[in-house]
């Protein structure tokens, strides 16, 4: 396994310049930071740390780039999207194994990220045919009579992309490919955490831009702080900013933009209904594959699972009895399906969480302490709706079970929150499925599959504090153009 690391680290290294990616080259940077592996807490690698200056010698760039990126022909963007997606598949096994190392997140799962970013960028080059306006009858009004009316859909103009550490280089790709098939340069700032394969990435992007004579500046990248992305996000120059993290920093990035467009795809806590009628093993099949998946830091793995009593006492005794099969250990290794959590601070903060509501009544029926440096799978149940374990999102390895008495309660208590981005249930009727779908507050719902299934090509988003704005090559593209009138009297 140190062997992979070592490829990994190697492939990065060789595969672009010191510095950021700012204007048409490579700026140096006077500081850099390490980036550590969860697992054991050892240096993966030393990643530049932009500044204030930095940012703002990128806004520069983007705004003189904006007019050639703006004017990029249909067939030369897609060709630009086509040779980036070729670009990230022949590198796939690295990429997958330098995600292992910097986000901590199992093999697995960084396999499945890589595969997800390809498809990202394969359905926006598809996409790019299709960005078009439509005709409009003026003559539905008198003085509209001998008139023609259509519009069109125009770059927005510079786009700000913030991405979270968890999936980086496909929250990445799910604002760059939109980006440059909406004809809008993009400034793109990832997490300080997990800056590595989202960099390398930048670099192949850049390199293709330059093989089709587009200037580099069309894509850029800026690390740094908190200073860095208040810079990028203030700037009257920045049309759009795209935001993927927590509802709290999303709120905030709103009220700087405003009023300018934000997209916003914030956290949640899933709520996860199993209704009396469900095939009670598909259900808890799902709760295995959904609810640990990324060490549970995704924003869609399952959380809250609501539970109708028929088939309570059954789920549990079958969930428990299957826990075995998340197994803790090495991300690296494909067996592993748990490894730990980002960061010393993020472990603490869970642990915190399960002890208080431990404290108020509810029950540890499984983990709930660590293993090694990682969390145990763990499954909680009587969590007091108001603790933090069920109100918020937790972000870890750990469900929790409540039981109601039927899917009137189900799907009030699903509801009972200030989060609404995903949620899912199991049921054998159609009409439920379909009240399900109706009823549940939130941006997707999933029936009878876990609901961190998620299409890169639906328009993904969510309600209340998980976001607005909708994400999705499709989707994405009409949040990076605006709409232009044209109203003629021949």
């Amino acid at each position: 396994m140190d062997e992979l690391r070592e490829e990994a680290v190697s492939s990065y290294s060789k595969a672009h310049p010191d510095g950021l990616p700012v204007g048409g080259g490579w700026v140096p940077c006077a500081d850099s930071a390490p980036v550590v592996f969860p697992f054991d807490g050892t240096v993966v690698g030393h990643a530049p740390v932009g500044t204030v200056d930095h940012a703002r010698q990128a806004l520069d760039a983007a705004e003189k780039a904006f007019k050639e990126v703006a004017g990029l022909g249909a067939g030369r963007k897609r060709a630009l999207l086509i040779a980036v997606h070729d670009a990230l598949a022949e590198r796939a096994a690295e990429l997958e194994e330098l995600l292992v190392l910097e986000t901590g997140k199992p093999l697995i799962d960084c396999r499945t990220e890589v595969a997800r970013t390809l498809t990202t960028w394969a359905a926006a080059a598809e996409e790019v045919a299709h960005t078009h306006g439509e005709t409009v009858p003026l003559d539905l009004q008198p003085l509209g009579e001998g008139m023609v009316g259509y519009w069109t859909r125009r770059p927005a103009g510079v786009v700000v992309g913030i991405a979270g550490f968890n999936y980086p280089l496909l929250l990445a790709s799910h604002k760059l490919a939109p980006a440059l098939a909406a004809g809008c340069p993009i400034i793109l700032k990832p997490a300080p955490n997990t800056p590595l394969a989202t960099l390398w990435a930048v670099h192949l992007i850049r390199e293709a831009l330059a093989a089709q004579g587009i200037d580099p500046s069309a894509v850029q990248l800026v690390t740094g702080g908190v200073d860095v992305g208040e810079t990028l996000v203030a700037d009257p120059r920045s049309a759009v900013v795209s935001f993927t993290g927590s509802a709290a920093v999303g709120h905030a990035i709103a009220r700087s933009a405003a009023p300018r467009k934000a997209v916003l795809e914030l956290g949640s806590n899933t709520g996860f209904i199993v209704a009396a009628d469900a095939v009670v093993a598909d259900a808890v099949d799902a709760v295995i594959r959904g609810g640990f998946y990324a060490n549970g830091q995704a924003c869609i793995s399952i959380q809250r699972i609501v539970l109708e009593e028929p088939i309570a006492a059954q789920f549990e005794q079958a969930l428990l009895a299957r826990l075995g099969e998340v197994t803790v250990g090495d991300p690296r290794s494909p067996e592993t399906r748990v490894a730990p959590v980002i960061n010393e601070a993020s472990t603490q903060r869970i642990l915190g969480w399960i002890d208080a509501a431990r404290q108020r009544g509810a029950r540890v029926l499984a983990g709930g302490a660590l293993d090694g440096r990682s969390i145990q799978p763990t499954v909680m149940a009587d969590v007091p709706a108001d603790s933090e374990l069920w109100c918020e999102e937790i972000f870890g390895p750990v469900v929790c079970l409540q039981t109601v008495p039927d899917i009137d309660a189900a799907i009030a208590l699903v509801n009972q929150s200030r989060y609404g981005l995903q949620a899912g249930i199991f049921t054998k009727s159609l009409p439920t499925a379909f009240r399900a779908v109706d009823e549940l507050e939130a941006g997707g719902v999933v029936v009878n599959e876990i609901p961190g299934f998620r299409s890169d090509i639906m328009p993904y988003g969510g309600v209340k504090d998980s976001g607005i704005s909708r994400e999705g090559p499709r989707f994405a593209i009409e949040e990076f153009t605006v709409t232009r009138m044209a109203m003629i009297r021949p």
